[in-house]
């Protein structure tokens, strides 16, 4: 196990092989790097700053930012070897989130980056005598700016504390976004997350000085987690917004990376945009898209074709997959996709148009990784999260709703959580002690299935919190029949509702650009989505793709009835309204239930 503390790896980097583009962003349009002796040497001279602010080891500051920045990495190092707590928040939260955040935690500082963030923090700055002062990551008029806090001196201090860290430290504390209730802060040590670091490494296709992208929010420890993953294997990395990704001028066609992370929401919308490009086309060009698109239905990883499927397959990559691969950057050698479940039909066609993506499984509690999706022969497998990490003992525990061979996953290892801050109640209920053993209860429902070469994969099945029991007793897992709704181009979002109610029903919110296509083609004027949800042709293709998706599923599982709706679900409102979404884009099925009360009480006559 290693003993390594995450500031540990700048060092490392600078000592085995130093970048001259360690980290990069833009800046007035211009890519902008700093080498990695320089975020060594402006993160000590951060440190002293820090330290003459008056902070110790133990206080807590937080952050939050709408991108990453080299300024951000550098802060995060600066915070790492004094020993203090980083809290890095969501930006995409409400002034009352940030206010329990910020209470709860007590931090002393918090920096912002640009846009209205400084804004957010400072109308609940009154509120929070602990917190000193608000500083800015980025220029903003009459606001101290971090690198104002730059000091030099003597480092023997900063030395002094590092010696003193231990592996099992507490590091930071990463509030959850969580589906209900208030965000808890999850206390993670070095040793968590330098595990998780550590067992990627050894699996992800990524060599010294390859090129990187990272957008997702370091908010969420799965991109945390990679920034320091991208430090030990010395990669350059440029930071950038999902806003800058696509198209000519886009940034993948710029930094032409060689690896990045995603989310399956990402995924989804490059599928669409490459999707309608195909819609386009006319003639022949259109029709070797589709056959091509069509080819993917029955890929699958590790499968071997004949000499005349073998050219099918060559025929369609340089044709239409190498155009795909070049939206991309032309270079990427491996994409990892979690923070919520990646559809079958997405991994399937990227995959096979050789675009390797690869799913992993976690949880914030674990710092974040379980299990992963490998990239060396028959240990990937569709419709399931991957391989367990070596380190990691899981236990699926049979619960009264779960079908034989299934039942609520538990986790041993080094990336367990310390456990929730001030919240002892809290982490009884989710870190169970067995054999001697902590063991943390995830909430969700899997079970093993057998693989080749003696791989064994672990498939979600459902949230044990998120299953249904409808009012004759049977119990729903409403997962995998969202899933197979969203795989359709149709569809933009759905929830299936059903408990304690005689039948299952599915909120629908129809893709506008699916939906305009669909009009288009059969001859049906467009006007706005709320009005041609009201369409009986519409409402009758719906039902079409209802009766389609029914089959899979058993006589209680499959949706009686269906509203469609008009609005878009989001992971934040400007209305003052709670949110659908969670910042990681799961549901928030108390809020949509309560929201869409009328039309689910329509669909139940009353």
């Amino acid at each position: 196990m290693s003993d390594k503390r995450l500031f540990d790896y700048l060092y490392d980097q600078l000592r085995d092989y130093p970048l001259e583009n360690a980290f990069g962003s833009k800046v007035d349009g211009q890519w902008q790097y700093f080498s990695t002796a320089q975020v060594v040497d402006l993160g000590n001279q951060l440190s002293l700053g820090l330290l003459r602010l008056g902070l110790r080891p133990g206080d807590k500051v937080a952050s939050v930012v709408y991108k990453t920045s080299p300024e951000w990495v550098i802060l995060d190092f600066a915070l790492l070897q004094l020993g203090i707590l980083h809290v890095p928040m969501y930006p995409t939260i409400s002034p009352r989130e940030y206010e329990y955040i910020l209470r709860e935690s007590e931090s002393k500082y918090c920096f912002v980056g640009d846009g209205d963030l400084y804004d957010k923090v400072a109308q609940i700055q009154a509120k929070l005598p602990e917190l000193k002062e608000i500083i800015a990551l980025t220029d903003r008029p009459g606001v101290r700016k971090w690198d104002a806090l730059l000091a030099q001196g003597d480092l023997s201090e900063i030395e002094q504390i590092k010696a003193g860290i231990h592996p099992d430290d507490i590091c930071t504390l990463i509030y959850t976004s969580g589906t209900t209730g208030d965000p808890k802060g999850v206390m993670l040590t070095h040793r968590n997350i330098a595990f998780n670091v550590e067992s990627i490494s050894k699996l992800v296709p990524v060599s010294r000085g390859d090129r990187v992208l990272s957008f997702l929010p370091v908010s969420h420890i799965f991109e945390r987690a990679a920034i320091y993953f991208f430090i030990l294997c010395g990669v350059n990395v440029s930071f950038t917004g999902t806003d800058n990704l696509g198209g000519d001028e886009g940034d993948l066609k710029a930094i032409q990376p060689h690896f990045f992370t995603c989310v399956p929401r990402l995924l989804e919308k490059v599928y669409e945009r490459i999707y309608n490009k195909g819609l386009e086309l006319s003639g022949i060009k259109r029709a070797l898209f589709f056959w091509a698109l069509q080819l993917t239905d029955h890929w699958d990883f590790d499968q071997q074709y004949g000499f005349w499927k073998g050219l099918q397959w060559k025929i369609a990559h340089q044709l239409i997959f190498s155009k795909w691969r070049e939206a991309l950057g032309g270079h990427v050698k491996g994409i990892i996709t979690g923070a919520s479940a990646c559809p079958v039909k997405i991994m399937r066609v990227f995959n096979a148009a050789g675009i390797p993506i690869r799913e992993g499984y976690g949880m914030t509690e674990a710092a974040p990784g379980v299990s992963f999706s490998r990239y060396e022969p028959h240990a990937a497998m569709l419709g399931t999260v991957g391989v367990v990490l070596d380190g990691i003992t899981l236990r699926i525990e049979p619960t009264p709703e779960s079908k034989p061979g299934e039942g609520e996953i538990l986790v041993n290892g080094p990336g367990v959580m310390m456990g929730y801050y001030k919240h002892p109640d809290k982490t009884n209920e989710v870190i169970h002690e067995i054999d001697g053993q902590r063991w943390l209860a995830t909430g969700d429902i899997g079970t093993m299935v057998e693989g080749k070469a003696g791989y064994r994969f672990l498939k979600i099945t459902d949230r044990k919190k998120e299953l249904l029991k409808t009012s004759l007793g049977k119990y729903i897992a409403p997962s995998p029949i969202e899933s197979l709704y969203k795989e359709h181009r149709l569809v933009e979002q759905v929830m299936v509702v059903g408990e304690n109610l005689k039948f299952v029903s599915a909120l629908i919110v129809p893709s506008i650009d699916g939906l305009k296509e669909w009009c288009h083609k059969h001859g049906l004027a467009w006007t706005n989505l709320t009005e041609m949800i009201q369409n009986p042709r519409v409402i009758h293709r719906y039902q079409m793709l209802v009766d389609r998706i029914n089959p899979f599923f058993s006589h209680a599982e499959q949706v009686k009835k269906f509203a469609l709706l008009p609005d878009t679900w989001e992971a934040v409102k400007t209305d003052g309204t709670d949110a659908e979404l969670t910042p990681t884009l799961k549901l928030k099925r108390r809020v949509i239930l309560e929201k869409y009360r009328e039309e689910i009480e329509a669909m139940y006559g009353g």
